[in-house]
């Protein structure tokens, strides 16, 4: 049975510097994150972009370890994300890294969505299985 919730969260990214033979529209940042409410946790990651040549197109991919509670439950896991743009129609995709569950989160699997609301405030919707 799957349980679903929601919540805030706080996003800090900071530019790191790509491999010197990738340039252009490629970019490279470090992820700081807060979660907050039934997953009070933080979460640190890397990320990679690229823009398309057309206004509106990019891609990026990231791996996010996230620590803290889920439910009261302690321990941390993996996320993987897909984002695309296609001309302005987003995609996203971000889901447990199967068995990447560390103590009490040990076999969880799950999707997480994003939200960024008016004025760029981001919240979470996480469907999780343990």
């Amino acid at each position: 049975m799957s349980t679903e919730i929601t919540g805030p969260f706080d996003v800090k990214r900071t530019a790191e510097p790509v491999h010197d033979k990738l340039t252009g529209l490629l970019g490279r940042h470090a992820l700081e994150k807060t979660y907050h409410g039934d997953l009070s946790a933080t979460g640190t990651g890397e990320m990679l972009s690229a823009g398309g040549t057309v206004p509106g197109s990019a891609g990026y991919v990231a791996i996010e370890r996230v620590e803290g509670t889920l439910n009261g439950r302690k321990g941390s896991f993996y996320l993987q994300h897909n984002g695309l743009m296609n001309r302005g129609q987003p995609s996203l995709s971000i889901v447990v890294i199967p068995d990447s569950g560390t103590d009490e989160l040990t076999g969880l699997i799950g999707t997480m969505d994003i939200t960024i609301a008016e004025g760029g405030a981001h919240g979470y919707r996480f469907v999780y299985s343990l």
